[in-house]
């Protein structure tokens, strides 16, 4: 549990700022990326030279920022709803009755009335009483825990036995699991090969692309006197057979297809260039009990290396036993 806290409270220092980003933000992040201000200067001269019919790439540059944007916004809005508290009423002591409120507007130092079953809504110290709480949730252990008078309760646990009062200590977003909320919708940077790649070719483009554009329009519109407007068509042409508009958007196609196969499976992907890292993954290992798995065995098979008779016979006379 200690070492879960201290990890909250380092995240928190370094990701304060990285919380989940605005539908603003997240636009501005996907429109105004060097290749698309690239094919957008493009996209200009040839309105300016009223060659209309050669501006259709833009059509696969704006499906690329709409693929995803959409993708984006719609892992924010899940992320942003998700709650770790299955209990949206708790019942409270006032003025010795039970009343009967909503999690949310729970408040420092009112007293939480805890009974079997219940899950714990705010951090408090058990004023009365004595229950056992599951603290699974937030520590992967399944083992319960027995609390007494002055102990600590954690927000998220569940009373699995006994009754009691608690004093709330922190509440809502201060609150242990709301600490923990909030590190799970922090913005995770993820690097991306293919990503890369493609950033360290628009960069070596654009170095390329300006003074290969003025030579091209040079070369068409004063050496071979050539209208203004076929000039600029000439230039675009050779311009944006240097921009590899068909492999961004086959990269985002793939990723977006990877996302909605994963979500049908109920695997919320914050990020698509994750699906690229979980593409490398052989084993994923878990150490905590209840994230994955919830702790009970099961044989599923017996193999006998030798006195198979003998050994089936003492494993019948286990379970018989037994």
């Amino acid at each position: 549990m200690e070492e879960i806290k201290m990890s909250i409270h380092k995240k928190e220092e370094i990701n304060k700022d990285l919380l989940s980003r605005s539908v603003k933000e997240i636009v501005w992040k996907n429109v105004w990326t060097l290749f698309n201000v690239l094919n957008f200067v493009i996209a200009i001269l040839l309105f300016i030279a009223k060659a209309y019919t050669n501006m259709l790439f833009i059509v696969i540059i704006v499906i690329n920022i709409l693929i995803s944007i959409v993708q984006e916004i719609k892992a924010k809005k899940m992320v942003d709803e998700l709650s770790l508290l299955n209990r949206p009423q708790v019942t409270i002591l006032k003025e010795g009755k039970e009343i009967q409120m909503d999690a949310q507007d729970l408040v420092k130092n009112e007293e939480m009335v805890l009974k079997s079953g219940y899950q714990i809504c705010a951090d408090a110290i058990l004023s009365e009483g004595m229950i056992e709480v599951n603290e699974s949730l937030l520590t992967g252990e399944s083992d319960s825990i027995v609390k007494e008078k002055g102990d600590r309760l954690f927000s998220g646990s569940f009373v699995i036995a006994g009754t009691g009062l608690a004093k709330v200590t922190h509440a809502g977003s201060e609150s242990y699991i709301g600490k923990l909320a909030a590190v799970v919708k922090c913005e995770k940077d993820s690097e991306s090969e293919l990503r890369s790649s493609m950033q360290k070719v628009t960069r070596l483009t654009s170095w390329l692309i300006v003074p290969v554009g003025v030579v091209l329009f040079v070369e068409a519109f004063v050496l071979r006197q050539v209208s203004f407007s076929a000039s600029i068509v000439a230039m675009s042409a050779a311009l944006l057979g240097m921009l590899p508009k068909g492999l961004v958007l086959l990269i985002s196609v793939s990723l977006a297809n990877g996302v909605i196969r994963l979500s049908k499976k109920k695997i919320l992907v914050q990020d698509m260039n994750a699906l690229e890292t979980l593409a490398h993954v052989d084993v994923l290992c878990v150490d905590k009990t209840g994230t994955l798995t919830d702790g009970n065995l099961k044989v599923r098979d017996i193999q006998f290396l030798n006195g198979k008779e003998k050994a089936k016979s003492n494993i019948c006379s286990i379970f018989m036993s037994a």
